[in-house]
């Protein structure tokens, strides 16, 4: 009998009487070695000169899609705007840190897909979280206990381990399902085996940069909170992926030399219908402070003149 491999994690299976005087080695190397790569491994993945990007998957090796955490590095919207990372059609969880640059962020994508047929998820720029294969699909984990996919793709195989419950905050892992409310935006850092809310147990929404242009335009699937400093007389389009119930605030700032004004599309509505007016002073800061009340209309309240 020779050396066969484990279906999910690949790992070196002895035969009898397979490698004499080196089984120690094999193990080591082929057995050991991999499943604390598995458990704990941190894998970086450039990604920038291809549309899609294979993932190494070998036998009784060391190689990319046995990590446990995958850090995306690198950017898009130059050579690609929609790059898709493919990994094995098997059952496995990944932890995914989205560090790419996006040169247009309202249109560049980072996809994790099975190689072969099946649903892939789109990963966030700048998100830290868990992903599941079922072999088929690839699916993020939410409220329901899973992103895309059938409630077969939900079974994640025979690799799945059955666990008690357990509840941190928004997170919670029942048994072999994990859910996480998808309206919480903190960061999210694995250390020493568990998972807390932030870098220091808390949840915070950092502040997103917008783009200074005519048209300003804001992804909401980014953040809660963003800062544009405006250098001409500037429109506030109406932002993307906007979800009912969403708050946060955006900082408007003046310029070195004053004056700018601010129009608002029509999805930004305001007190009594009035549009508000922004301070004018040179390098003045206004706060708008909003409210999602659909996709398509949001409450604002425009707060003037905060100290420099």
């Amino acid at each position: 009998m020779t050396t066969a491999y484990t279906s999910c994690l690949r790992l070196a299976q002895q035969g009898d009487g397979d490698n004499p005087n080196s089984w120690g080695t094999v193990l080591n190397d082929g057995v050991i070695g991999l499943i604390d790569n598995a458990i704990a491994g941190y894998t970086v993945v450039t990604i920038g000169a291809a549309a899609t990007v294979t993932l190494t998957a070998v036998n009784g090796a060391t190689d990319q899609t046995r990590s446990a955490f995958i850090e995306i590095a690198g950017s898009v919207g130059g050579s690609h705007n929609d790059i898709t990372l493919l990994i094995p059609q098997e059952s496995k969880g990944y932890v995914i840190n989205n560090k790419v640059s996006a040169n247009t962020t309202a249109t560049d994508t980072v996809k994790i897909k099975n190689a072969g047929a099946g649903t892939g998820y789109t990963v966030p720029f700048g998100s830290v979280g868990l992903v599941i294969s079922s072999g088929t699909s690839v699916f993020a984990t939410n409220a329901t206990g899973s992103g895309t996919g059938t409630a077969a793709d939900r079974d994640v195989g025979v690799c799945a381990t059955n666990i008690a419950d357990v509840s941190i905050g928004d997170l919670r892992y029942v048994r072999t399902s994990v859910t996480v409310n998808s309206t919480v935006r903190g960061d999210f850092v694995v250390e020493a085996g568990s998972l807390k809310v932030g870098t220091s147990a808390r949840a915070y929404n950092p502040i997103t940069t917008l783009t200074d242009a005519a048209s300003i335009t804001s992804n909401f699937a980014l953040g809660n909170n963003f800062l544009v400093t405006i250098g001409g007389n500037r429109t506030l389009a109406a932002p993307s992926n906007a979800v009912a119930g969403q708050s946060g605030s955006i900082y408007i700032i003046q310029d070195g030399t004053g004056s700018r004004t601010l129009a608002y599309n029509s999805a930004w509505q305001f007190v009594s219908g009035t549009v508000p007016t922004l301070s004018t002073g040179t390098d003045d800061v206004d706060m708008l402070v909003y409210m999602t009340r659909s996709a398509a209309t949001i409450d604002a309240v425009l707060l003037k003149n905060f100290d420099r």
